[in-house]
C-alpha cells in the first residue's frame, strides 16, 4: 500500500478479535453477557454527555465484516467490544481542536456544529468523536474511512467544473442520526454497533498527493458530517490549495457562524442537505431547522459557492406546502442557488415510506421552478426525469450542459461560464477546461464503505 499503514486489523486484534484472513471472533476472549468492560483510554474514563451514552439494550445481533462493511450475524457482546475498540482508536487519533471555548471546572463548549455542546471533562459531544480531555477539546485527526475520486456531479455539484474529478474523503461520526442515512456505516459510528468501517491512517500531504496523482480537480470532505471534523478538513485543504485544487464540503448544514468564519479561507464549494422545512421532523433526525437556514444565509453572505439538495421522501417531506415554503426560502436567499431534488430509496432504519418515483421528482421540481429558482435538478433516477439533469440558460434556454447520471454528454459553457447563445454569465465555479465523458478512480484499499 505504498508505505501507508492499514491499521484496522491491529486495533481490532487489540480488542480480542482475530482479524486475520478469516476475520473470526475469538469468543473465549470476549466478556460474558452482561459484563461491560471499562472504557478508560490512557487513563481517561470516557463517558457520554447526558442523553448520548452507548446504547447497550435493544441491539440487534448483527455485525459488520471488518474488511468490507458487510453485515453478518454475531452476538451483542462482540458488537460492544468492537465499539470499544473503535472508541479506543478514535481517542488515539486526535489533536487539540480550534473550534471551542474554555468554561469553568475544566468544561469546554464546542462550536463546530449547531449543537454547541457544553462538554464536561472526560465526556463526548453529541457527535461522539469530539471529546474533552483535561479541559482541552480533542478532535479527529490523521485517518480516513474512505477516499476515492468521484465525478463532481455525484456530490452533487452541477455548477462546479462539469466533468471534473472530486477526490472525496471522510472520517467517522455525525451530529445527526437520520434514520434514512445512506452513509450510516461511517456517520453512525459509536451509535450503531453495526456501523464499522475500514480505516486508514494518513497525512494531509499524502491525501493531496493521491488526489493529484489521480487527476482530481478538487478535494471534498464527505461521507460523514464534515463540520465535526473541520480541523482535519482544513489541514487537508491547506496543501490542496497550494497544489491549486478546489475544495468542498458535503454537509447537513448544521453549522455556526464561527465555524463558517473558520472554513471560509479554505472551502470553495459547499453542498447543504436541506432535509425538509418542518422543525418537528428535523428534531426526529437529531437537529433543528433554524440553524440550517441560518447556515444557508451565512454561506451566501460569506460568498461560498452553495448548492442545496433535498432527498424527497414520499409521505415524510414531500407535501406541496412544505416544498413551496422550502423552495421559496432558497429563492429568497438567491434564485441562482441550484436546488437538487433527489430520489429516496429505503435504507438503514427507515422502511415505512415507499421509494421515490420519477413523477414525484418532476412534481417537486415544478414547485421549485414556480418559486423562482433558476436551476432546478432531479437526481438519482438517470434518464427518467426529462431534462432535469441538464443545465439550461435561464434567459434563452440554450442547452448548456447535458448529463445522464454522472456523465457529461455535452458541455457548451465557456471556461468563464458564459452562455454561447446570449452571453449570460451562469453562476458557479467554472475554473478549468470544460470536459465531457465520465471518469472514476479510487485509492486502492480505501474505498468508502457501502451500506447496501
Amino acid at each position: 500500500m505504498n508505505g501507508r499503514k492499514r491499521f484496522l486489523p491491529d486495533i481490532f486484534h487489540s480488542a480480542h478479535i482475530n482479524a486475520g484472513s478469516s476475520d473470526k471472533v475469538r469468543h473465549n476472549s470476549l466478556p460474558r453477557s452482561g459484563q461491560i468492560p471499562g472504557s478508560a483510554v490512557n487513563g481517561l474514563p470516557l463517558r457520554a454527555s447526558p442523553g448520548y451514552g452507548f446504547r447497550r439494550y435493544g441491539v440487534r445481533h448483527r455485525s459488520v465484516d471488518l474488511a468490507a462493511g458487510a453485515v453478518r450475524e454475531w452476538s451483542a457482546d462482540v458488537s460492544l467490544t468492537i465499539m470499544q475498540a473503535l472508541s479506543h482508536f478514535l481517542q488515539s487519533n486526535t489533536r487539540e481542536g480550534e473550534l471551542y471555548n474554555k468554561l469553568d471546572e475544566n468544561r469546554v463548549q464546542c462550536y463546530a456544529c449547531g449543537h454547541r455542546c457544553p462538554i464536561p471533562d472526560g465526556a463526548l459531544g453529541v457527535c461522539k468523536v469530539r471529546y474533552n480531555r483535561g479541559g482541552k477539546l480533542m478532535v479527529p485527526w490523521g485517518y480516513v474511512t474512505g477516499a476515492q475520486c468521484d465525478p463532481v456531479e455525484k456530490k452533487p455539484f452541477f455548477h462546479v467544473v462539469p466533468g471534473a474529478l472530486a477526490y472525496s474523503f471522510g472520517m467517522l461520526g455525525c451530529d445527526f442520526h437520520c434514520s434514512y442515512c445512506q452513509n450510516w456505516v461511517t456517520s453512525q459510528a459509536l451509535r450503531d454497533p453495526r456501523s464499522i468501517a475500514p480505516m486508514l491512517q494518513v497525512t494531509p500531504e499524502r491525501l493531496v498527493q493521491e488526489a493529484l496523482g489521480q487527476g482530481a480537480d478538487l478535494m471534498v470532505s464527505t461521507y460523514n458530517e464534515p463540520l465535526i471534523t473541520s480541523e482535519w478538513a482544513v489541514d487537508v485543504f491547506r496543501p490542496a490549495r497550494k497544489a491549486s485544487l478546489l475544495t468542498g464540503f458535503v454537509s447537513n448544514g448544521n453549522a455556526t457562524p464561527d465555524v463558517l468564519e473558520y472554513l471560509r479561507p479554505w472551502v470553495d464549494a459547499y453542498k447543504v442537505d436541506l432535509k425538509g422545512f418542518d422543525d418537528g421532523r428535523y428534531r426526529k433526525l437529531g437537529g433543528r431547522l433554524q440553524p440550517v437556514l441560518d447556515t444557508i444565509r451565512g454561506l451566501r453572505a460569506h460568498e461560498f459557492w452553495i448548492e442545496i439538495v433535498t432527498l424527497l421522501v414520499p409521505g415524510f417531506n414531500d407535501s406541496p406546502d412544505e416544498l413551496a415554503r422550502l423552495t421559496e426560502f432558497i429563492a429568497d436567499v438567491s434564485p441562482d442557488i441550484p436546488w437538487h431534488v433527489t430520489a429516496y430509496h429505503r435504507d438503514y432504519k427507515m422502511d415505512e415510506y415507499r421509494d421515490t418515483r420519477a413523477a414525484d421528482l418532476l412534481r417537486a421540481a415544478e414547485v421549485g421552478s414556480r418559486a423562482g429558482l433558476r436551476y432546478v435538478y432531479a437526481g438519482n433516477l438517470p434518464g427518467r426525469v426529462d431534462s432535469l439533469e441538464n443545465t439550461h440558460c435561464p434567459d434563452c434556454r440554450t442547452l448548456l450542459v447535458e448529463r445522464q447520471g454522472y456523465r457529461i454528454l455535452r458541455n457548451a459553457l465557456s471556461s468563464a461560464g458564459t452562455c454561447p447563445g446570449c452571453s449570460r454569465v451562469i453562476p458557479g465555479i467554472w475554473k478549468g477546461k470544460p470536459r465531457t465523458g465520465g471518469r472514476h478512480c479510487e485509492t486502492p484499499g480505501v474505498r468508502p464503505p457501502r451500506s447496501r
